[in-house]
Order: structure tokens, then sequence, then C-alpha cells
């Protein structure tokens, strides 16, 4: 890779490195887990930069590597599941210290971290306000499924956070 291709790389990390911050908090509840998972992700990105095509976004191109290989990550190791279940247990008593906007902000990154892997994807880019189209291409879905999922997945958010009382 030549020295300006490496700085484009650098810059387009910096630029965007939320991302990989967004998925690496939704599949992994403890610390070293998402050490892990976003070196895997930087590696990952790293060799398969030279593929990348400037005709579409880099966002786009960082949120469907991003998502592969989390969801490779998370399938290498069944007890993932188990061990992240049983954090959301101690995070969910951690806050009660926290201000009430963190806590619904916790609440709803816990609710999507508990969607199955195609749901939890479309909820991050959904987040990060990419189109029904965009989140189609990225995911390789149809349209019409991302907004029907998005929709069903509203609705079972906002009832589970009217049963929570937030």
């Amino acid at each position: 890779m030549t020295t300006t291709k490496k700085t484009q790389f650098a810059q387009a990390m910096e630029q965007h490195k939320g991302i990989i911050y967004k998925i690496v908090n939704s599949y992994c509840q403890n610390k070293d887990d998402r050490q892990d998972l976003a070196q895997e992700i930087l590696t990952t990105m790293w060799l398969a930069y030279d593929n990348y095509n400037n005709a579409y976004k880099f966002s786009t191109w960082m949120y469907r590597i991003s998502l592969n290989v989390a969801i490779s990550y998370y399938r290498r190791d069944s007890r993932r599941e188990d061990k992240a279940n049983e954090e959301c247990i101690v995070k969910i008593a951690d806050l009660s210290q926290e201000d009430e906007s963190n806590e619904v902000v916790k609440q709803l990154y816990e609710f999507i971290g508990q969607l199955d892997k195609l749901n939890k994807a479309i909820m991050l880019l959904y987040l990060e306000s990419e189109s029904y189209e965009s989140i189609a291409n990225s995911l390789g879905i149809s349209k019409t499924n991302v907004a029907t999922r998005i929709s069903r997945i509203k609705h079972t958010l906002k009832l589970q956070f009217e049963t929570r009382g937030s």
C-alpha cells in the first residue's frame, strides 16, 4: 500500500471511528472482547482497503465490513451470549447511579443488544441516520424488508420502554 493510501486510510478511520465503537459496543459487553473485536475489524479493513471502491460511501463500506467481522466474531464463541446476559444484569444494577438521559441511551443499546444479528445491524445503521436504501445495500436485503423490520423493532422497543417505565 502506498504512503498516500495509508494516509487516506488513517484519515478515513479517524473520521468514521464512531462506527466501529457502536458496533463493538453492541456486540461485546466486556472491555477485552471490545478491544479484540475492534482490532479484528481494523485489521480486516486494512487488508481490504486496496479493494475499496471510491464510487461508494466509505461509511457504508466500513459498516459492511464491521458488521460481517462482528457477526463472525460473535459466532466463534457460543458462550458469549451467556456472558453478555450476565454482564447486562451487572450493567443494569450500575445504571442507578447514572442520569436519566444516559439511562435511556443505555437501555436503548441494551435492547438493541438483545436483537438477532440482522435486526441489530439494521438498527445500528438506522441510528446512524442511514437511508433505508443504504441499509438494504449494506446488508444485502430489500428496502421493503428494511422498512418492515425497522417498524417492528420500533414497536417492540416502544413496548419494552413502556414496560420499564421509561
